[in-house]
């Protein structure tokens, strides 16, 4: 450990702190940039609905990795900008369903090759290989955690 490393510098969450504040704010600059209105988990929200549309809210929580509460709110300001609509789910009309709207197709037809182009940006300082081995081991902590989380014992 060199004179100016701490030793919170080499623990996983606080490096991994750091990313997240680094792609946040590099997201929010380049989406300031292009006069997008639009934060990740936004963005991550509508790409899911993009994909499984009329999804319940639930649903679309475990799809972008957020907890209800916080997806809920997420929700609420899209709602409101007119992004998503929920509808009555015709097989349970207790249940809603969410849509993106033809703004929130636009909105996210725009910012996707912009987040696409950030990607490689968030892991400057890696080569290719490195950045999909990261991925990778990324992705397999993530399901590992989620797995524990849900009282189950983590794939191997």
């Amino acid at each position: 450990m060199s004179d100016t490393e701490l030793e919170i510098d080499t623990q996983p969450a606080t490096l991994i702190r750091r990313l997240n504040q680094i792609a946040v704010a590099r997201f929010a600059s380049v989406m300031a940039a292009a006069q997008l209105d639009l934060t990740p988990v936004q963005y991550a929200a509508l790409s899911a609905l993009t994909e499984h549309p009329g999804v319940d809210q639930a649903t679309l929580a475990t799809l972008v990795g957020y907890d209800r509460a916080t997806l809920g709110k997420v929700v609420e300001r899209l709602e409101a900008k007119s992004l998503l609509v929920r509808e009555v789910d015709p097989r349970d009309r207790r249940a809603r369903c969410l849509r993106i709207t033809r703004e929130g197709d636009w909105l996210v037809s725009k910012a996707q090759p912009l987040v696409s182009a950030l990607q490689p940006q968030i892991l400057n300082g890696l080569n290719a290989a490195e950045r999909e081995e990261l991925i990778y081991l990324l992705k397999k902590v993530t399901r590992a955690q989620a797995t524990t989380a849900q009282g189950a014992h983590p794939v191997r």
